[in-house]
């Protein structure tokens, strides 16, 4: 598993305006449809149900909103940085069937976005596609 196939640079986005959670989790729907043609409503509805059993916040202002949905082959990410933080960041999407694939992916966002260091270049970087590299390379330099 790694954030180059988990993620596409389209997935990636700054948002300047999410006031709420409920918010923010229509702006991922948004996004996760412009980047992989899922249906925006789909996304939200399925990730709202999956907060709704408890907050998926993984501390230091980061959240890892996940849902598994109808029809997916294979899980997929976006990327959020907020201007004014409400604790979320990277959503997961995994396909309804999803097993262990699922797990490493939650896995590796939550590993690589505890990294103090990543977080802090990531927070510095509002153009999506630095945030891309900065996630991408992220997994590299942990390996290594």
């Amino acid at each position: 598993m790694n954030f180059a196939k988990l993620l596409k640079p389209g997935a990636v986005k700054v948002l300047t305006s999410a006031s709420s959670k409920k918010r923010l989790l229509h702006d991922i729907g948004e996004l996760a449809h412009n980047a992989y043609g899922l249906k925006a409503a789909a996304v939200v509805e399925a990730l709202m149900t999956r907060e709704s059993l408890g907050p998926t916040g993984v501390g230091h202002g980061v959240a890892l909103p996940h849902a598994r949905l109808e029809g997916l082959d294979n899980v997929l990410g976006a990327f959020v940085l907020l201007d004014k933080p409400i604790d979320f960041a990277f959503a997961l999407f995994a396909p309804e069937s999803a097993g262990v694939e699922h797990l490493k992916a939650l896995a590796l966002v939550s590993r690589t976005l505890r990294n103090a260091s990543v977080c802090s270049k990531l927070r510095a970087n509002p153009d999506p596609a630095t945030l891309y590299a900065i996630l991408t390379e992220a997994q590299a330099t942990q390996a290594a």
